[in-house]
């Protein structure tokens, strides 16, 4: 089901690989129709923890899709395998 799966974008202000990142979910996610979020890694500390290395990161339900770049193609594909599941 489209509306059960989230892109998360996790980043951090001032991170000009988290704003490239954020056009291509934005673009993906409005043309599945699928909800995307994100989440400040510097107000968390587990987040900044295991992510500070990698930003931006992307996560699809949860589970780690990409780090540092977002290749548009592989995560339309993901959120389209994910969305024919029954």
């Amino acid at each position: 089901m489209p509306d059960a799966i989230v892109i998360t974008l996790l980043g951090k202000p001032g991170c000009h690989l988290c704003d490239d990142a954020r056009a291509v979910i934005e673009r993906v996610a409005a043309d599945l129709g699928v909800a995307w979020e994100e989440r400040d890694i510097t107000q968390s500390e587990a987040d900044h923890e295991r992510y500070w290395e990698q930003i931006p990161v992307t996560l699809v339900n949860g589970v780690q899709h990409d780090f540092w770049r977002v290749d548009e193609n592989r995560l339309r594909a993901a959120v389209t395998e994910l969305s024919a599941r029954p």
